[in-house]
């Protein structure tokens, strides 16, 4: 193996970003939501799940940029899958019913990415991965 493969190979950060691109181009395959990426898909899930959540609710568990979340919360307004109420300063988010029905899409679309990468990458080592992958990034956060 050369030098640099093996620079590439060991190098968290590259390697992750590297996975990252490939579960992307997977999950663009599998979701067909014309106007949404699967960020905004995600997005309506947790609202889905915390209906009325608030916009800084919303920034910390999906670890977004407060700008980042107003843009896809305008989105999703515009495209009449979700509304802001506001109450002073805060922003409180929930799915309308056009959402719901994107959502309920959203959650066998879901089911298939599952399939599709477990085909390639085994089962058990999926969810292996994904809940590794989550422990990695909360100790991360925390210490950043």
């Amino acid at each position: 193996m050369r030098e640099e493969e093996e620079l590439l190979i060991h190098c968290l950060y590259f390697t992750a970003n590297r996975f990252a691109r490939n579960m992307t181009k997977l999950t663009e395959k599998t979701f067909d939501f014309d106007e949404l990426s699967p960020s905004y898909l995600y997005m309506m899930m947790i609202v889905k799940y915390n209906p009325g959540i608030s916009q800084k609710e919303l920034c910390h568990t999906l670890s977004i940029a407060p700008s980042t979340s107003t843009r896809f919360i305008d989105k999703l307004e515009k495209l009449k899958l979700a509304t802001r109420r506001m109450e002073g300063k805060q922003s409180f988010i929930t799915l309308t019913e056009k959402g719901e029905d994107v959502y309920t899409e959203f959650r066998l679309s879901l089911k298939e990415l599952f399939k599709n990468y477990s085909e390639i990458l085994g089962r058990e080592f999926s969810l292996d991965l994904s809940k590794t992958l989550h422990e990695a990034s909360n100790k991360i956060e925390k210490k950043i």
